[in-house]
């Protein structure tokens, strides 16, 4: 009776476990579909056409995608690039240099910044980081790249505080705690015997964690930055704040531009129609975009993965 009752309970189990694994991939198939038929009177008047064209006009309805999408992905890209290397040194502080009182507590602060929601984020850039910054660091950045050929006209512009620039700090301090989080997590694995003879053949702390730590967690650092990543392509409120929300192509980091989660945000309330169609083709094209860097991040780790690279 006992074997009878276990063999049931394990039936159950799995079929339950089966059932729910199969309703995920029903979620992603019913957000497509639902996005894709909202959108279906945007797609057949824009076309293909609506993915490089940069006008944005309710009023005469006509609608394009690019500046939406290029604002999302500079903003994202930007972020990482602030946030990875902090992260990275933040992550190897805690895990190798830091004393231990410390630690605890530091990895505490750390934490709690993912748990601050976006609207304060935005509400703190927009009242309290972006006076400073167009006061202080913007026109200062503007000065010091003034005579430099390419950054001129990097950092070059009006100091508005609002922008690209802006966006992309206020972004970076959000995912920086979920990829420093996971790094310290991984780095904190790695077995101490591998540290301890990089150490005693003379490596510094540098070469420990660039030559053997890195090596040895390169799948979970590269998840962390893909989480890290897909967090900064949807954030919308704190984004709405500090973009400018201006439907023009930015000319430089400091310009005001948008984002598509800023562009639903402040459009869909009021959206009705060919406009309301074109937003939620906005939606599927973010979803899209997350799904890509999802897919190219899987086939990066299957890159190096690979025996041959293992073994270089």
């Amino acid at each position: 009776m006992n074997r009878l009752s276990g063999t049931l309970a394990d039936v159950l189990f799995r079929n339950t476990t089966r059932v729910v694994a199969f309703l995920v991939f029903a979620l992603l198939v019913a957000i497509v579909v639902a996005l894709a038929y909202g959108s279906r009177e945007s797609i057949l008047r824009e076309g293909v056409a609506f993915l490089w064209t940069d006008d944005w006009d309710p009023v005469r309805h006509h609608y394009g995608a690019l500046v939406p999408v290029v604002g999302t992905v500079l903003t994202s890209v930007l972020a990482l690039l602030i946030a990875v290397p902090m992260s990275f040194g933040i992550a190897m502080f805690l895990t190798d240099l830091s004393p231990g009182w410390l630690r605890g507590p530091l990895g505490t602060a750390i934490e709690l910044l993912a748990a601050i929601p976006s609207i304060i984020y935005g509400m703190w850039g927009l009242f309290v980081f972006v006076p400073l910054f167009q006061q202080y660091a913007q026109p200062a950045l503007i000065w010091l790249f003034h005579d430099v050929p390419v950054l001129r006209a990097v950092f070059s512009g009006p100091p508005l505080g609002i922008g690209i620039f802006t966006a992309s700090l206020i972004l970076s301090i959000m995912v920086l705690p979920f990829i420093t989080a996971i790094m310290r997590d991984v780095f904190a694995v790695v077995p101490p015997l591998l540290k301890e003879s990089a150490y005693g053949l003379g490596s510094t702390t540098w070469e420990v964690m660039w030559k053997v730590v890195l090596p040895y967690t390169r799948n979970g650092v590269i998840g962390g930055i893909m989480l890290g990543l897909g967090r900064a392509l949807g954030e919308t409120m704190a984004v709405t704040f500090v973009i400018g929300n201006a439907f023009v192509l930015p000319t430089s980091v400091f310009s005001p531009s948008n984002s598509i989660a800023s562009a639903l945000a402040n459009e869909f309330n009021e959206a009705g129609g060919l406009q309301k169609s074109a937003l939620l083709e906005l939606g599927l094209i973010l979803f899209l975009i997350t799904a890509i860097v999802l897919v190219l991040s899987k086939i990066l780790l299957l890159c190096l993965a690979r025996p041959g690279r293992a073994a270089n």
